[in-house]
């Protein structure tokens, strides 16, 4: 099944010092956008699109010229939050029927959690799962088409698709003796 994969990596990264998509010190050489996109991809997902906004000319010159399986989406809206990139992404899938969602800035949630997902989970257009670390929801989250309408309802500000996970039922698929699922900033104090 054709399942596409969207990295969110539009914001500003304000308590990180700059974009997400560029701030670097993981463990690949590659921007933080291509290593999380390229993880999706050698987990299963044939094509990725990146949602971008935050810098998208500095970020567009970092990735340099992407692979044929991935394609930048810029959300001319990312100020607005997290949402904002996920409905752009959701927009961006065409006809694919299902979307594998993930966040730029999972620095331990590689490819064989992407693999799990897809190969527990069983794919359609009503699939709704989620990995979870030691019993937690995380990312990245299945969404099958049969969901984008109303994701694209309740994907305002920072929420994402949260409300329709909380009020839906959904599939957890436990990834946590693969990774912890943790965000990179998680540690971060906030910023004024």
């Amino acid at each position: 099944m054709d399942v596409v994969g969207i990295v969110l990596a539009a914001g500003a990264g304000r308590r990180m010092g700059g974009p997400k998509a560029l701030v670097g010190g993981w463990a690949d050489p590659r921007t933080p956008l291509a290593e999380v996109a390229a993880r999706l991809h050698e987990g299963g997902c044939p094509r990725v699109l990146a949602v971008i906004g935050a810098e998208a000319d500095a970020v567009r010159v970092a990735v340099g010229d992407p692979p044929a399986w991935l394609r930048l989406v810029e959300a001319p809206d990312w100020s607005e939050g997290l949402g904002a990139s996920l409905r752009a992404g959701l927009r961006a899938a065409g006809d694919a029927p299902v979307a594998l969602v993930s966040l730029v800035d999972l620095p331990d949630v590689r490819a064989d959690v992407v693999a799990r997902l897809l190969t527990t989970v069983p794919l359609g257009q009503r699939t709704l799962a989620r990995a979870a670390y030691g019993g937690v929801a995380g990312h990245p989250a299945l969404i099958g088409r049969a969901w984008w309408p109303r994701v694209s309802e309740v994907a305002l500000g920072e929420s994402g698709a949260r409300d329709l996970f909380a009020e839906e039922e959904h599939l957890l698929v436990e990834c946590g003796d693969l990774a912890t699922g943790r965000d990179r900033d998680s540690d971060l104090p906030e910023r004024a």
